[in-house]
């Protein structure tokens, strides 16, 4: 039972680290590239400032790009520890 309890453990270890790296990299995103706009607006992409390029379409990207990451780097733990959602155990 102790194995088991230490499996779980480290699991939500790891869990929890990949959360908090992800929360951090929203935070960044979502927060503090806006608080920098007028700054970022020194540079351009395609002709548009970069605040306002990172408040209009960079930070959406980078939200899909973290969903997408998350969800496989959660299902490798998942898969590591034995406990991720196999599509094949319904057949």
């Amino acid at each position: 039972m102790a194995t088991a309890d230490s499996n779980h453990e480290a699991h939500w270890q790891r869990t929890k680290g990949l959360t908090i790296t992800v929360l951090a990299i929203w935070f960044i995103f979502a927060f503090v590239v806006h608080w920098f706009a007028p700054q970022l607006n020194e540079f351009s992409i395609l002709g548009f400032p970069l605040g306002f390029y990172m408040a209009g379409q960079g930070s959406l990207f980078a939200f899909v790009v973290i969903i997408f990451w998350f969800a496989r780097a959660q299902n490798r733990i998942d898969e590591e520890f034995g406990v991720a959602e196999d599509a094949d155990d319904d057949e």
